[in-house]
């Protein structure tokens, strides 16, 4: 990276167009996470090619695989706001302490998901009331995501530090290359085709892991040659408690705010599979499906956090609040457009996925009732993402709390005692409706108490 200077010229984010601005920032992002929906797609069609079993135990997944995800995504959340926010004061030194002490926790959460992959991962699925044959899909699976995770750590890490500093096209190359070689190394390592040994759903963790280093590999490498904005000195580093604290001050809520997903979507496997397995597996390609819908939106929310928390920073209200309202209208846009295809052809997704008679049975109203809720999530999921920006995510983690256990997860266990699997369904519009009502509470609090003072 370029040396540290006393003066540097107006960053972007604090004098462009905010339109023009966040599509500059958001649009190599949403690219960018639209390759990796792909490729998490392509990843559950190869494995469906194995049997059925073998999808399902990819699914049951989830819920670790989001928790490890979550972490990492969650730090680097913190890290970007933060990074972003000094950038705004001109506090470069500061920038980069923060950039520093983000790559050292990157390090420590790696091992600490290791060590999960070693000794956790056979336990949880046990948990699960799957077949044996399922589990052991299963452990195959997830022990290699956990154990060679260095790379969606650092991955995270590399790419919101240039998202922080307004490099967003260069994320777009770092997960656009993770994506490809993931999806060019599936088939070769699950079929075993040329000199590839036949590596089953062990070939699709793997095919993931590598993808991830070598994006992280590439995020490092445009962080060392074009971001001019952070300096980093690791030979002289040592930890710094309080930026630490103040990357989880807002990362964590974050973390668990995407955790608790995870909670979610375990305490609904259990509710599901106790009518079948192909419910469970149903589910999961729901999952897979709706990234290309929500993936825009959170490239979306990537673009504009660190608008947001640049100009909250520099003290200007204006652009904050405009950011928001543009941001707002995209999401919404964008959640609209998933809803018609959910509704228009749910089962030609579910075909992606070599489903049986009975899964497109379950799967067709399951797909057109889920995707209700896409009419009132962009506006959540945006505003959830302004919170964090000003540096309240806490608003973000009990909304999440909200939606996922106080009303979906009992929402649909009582619905699951109709003996009927499609009034479960039912329970995601019912939970993002709850959502919306305490979005906009927290959103009218947070004007009255940070935006409208913005400045003064």
């Amino acid at each position: 990276m370029a040396d540290q200077t006393t003066s540097k010229p107006e960053n972007k984010m604090g004098y462009m167009p905010i339109n023009k601005l966040l599509m500059t920032m958001s649009l190599p992002m949403m690219a960018s996470m639209l390759v990796q929906a792909l490729y998490n797609v392509v990843d559950s069609i190869f494995v469906a090619k194995i049997n059925e079993d073998a999808l399902t135990a990819v699914s049951l997944a989830f819920p670790l695989q989001s928790i490890m995800i979550s972490v990492a995504i969650g730090t680097a959340v913190g890290i970007n706001a933060l990074l972003s926010r000094h950038l705004g004061e001109k506090d470069f030194e500061k920038a980069n302490q923060v950039a520093e002490n983000g790559i050292f926790l990157a390090f420590v959460s790696f091992l600490v998901f290791a060590v999960v992959g070693l000794t956790l991962v056979k336990p949880f699925y046990a948990t699960q009331g799957a077949s044996q044959i399922i589990q052991q899909y299963g452990v195959d699976y997830l022990t290699i995501c956990c154990t060679v995770s260095v790379g969606i750590f650092l991955q995270a890490t590399f790419e919101r530090i240039l998202q922080a500093t307004g490099r967003t096209i260069y994320t777009m190359y770092t997960q656009g290359a993770g994506a490809i070689i993931n999806l060019i190394l599936d088939p070769l390592l699950i079929f075993g085709i040329g000199p590839f040994p036949v590596m089953g759903v062990k070939g699709a963790a793997t095919a993931t892991v590598i993808g991830q280093i070598c994006a992280a590999i590439l995020a490092i490498y445009f962080n060392h040659t074009k971001n001019h904005d952070v300096s980093l000195s690791l030979k002289t580093f040592r930890p710094t408690l309080s930026i630490i604290g103040g990357i989880y001050a807002i990362g964590v809520p974050s973390m668990v705010v995407q955790g608790i997903g995870s909670i979610m979507v375990y305490g609904l496997n259990k509710i599901l599979i106790a009518f079948n397995s192909t419910a469970v597996a149903v589910f999961g390609v729901y999952f897979k499906l709706q990234s290309f819908v929500f993936m825009p939106v959170f490239g979306l929310n990537s673009g504009m956090v660190p608008i947001i928390a640049y100009n909250y920073g520099a003290g200007n209200k204006e652009r904050v609040i405009k950011t928001h309202k543009v941001a707002v209208f995209y999401a919404v846009a964008i959640m609209f457009a998933g809803f018609l295809i959910f509704q228009i052809m749910p089962k030609q997704l579910l075909l992606l996925f070599s489903a049986s008679d009975s899964m497109i049975a379950m799967g067709v109203p399951a797909l057109r009732l889920i995707s209700t809720s896409f009419l009132v999530a962009g506006y959540a999921i945006v505003t959830g993402s302004l919170f964090q920006a000003l540096g309240d995510a806490v608003y973000s983690m009990i909304n999440s709390i909200c939606r996922q256990l106080v009303v979906l997860l009992p929402a649909a266990y009582l619905l699951s005692l109709t003996g009927n699997v499609n009034a479960v369904w039912l329970a995601f519009p019912i939970a993002e409706v709850a959502s919306l009502v305490l979005t906009t509470v927290f959103l009218i609090r947070i004007r009255k108490r940070k935006i409208n003072h913005i400045g003064e």
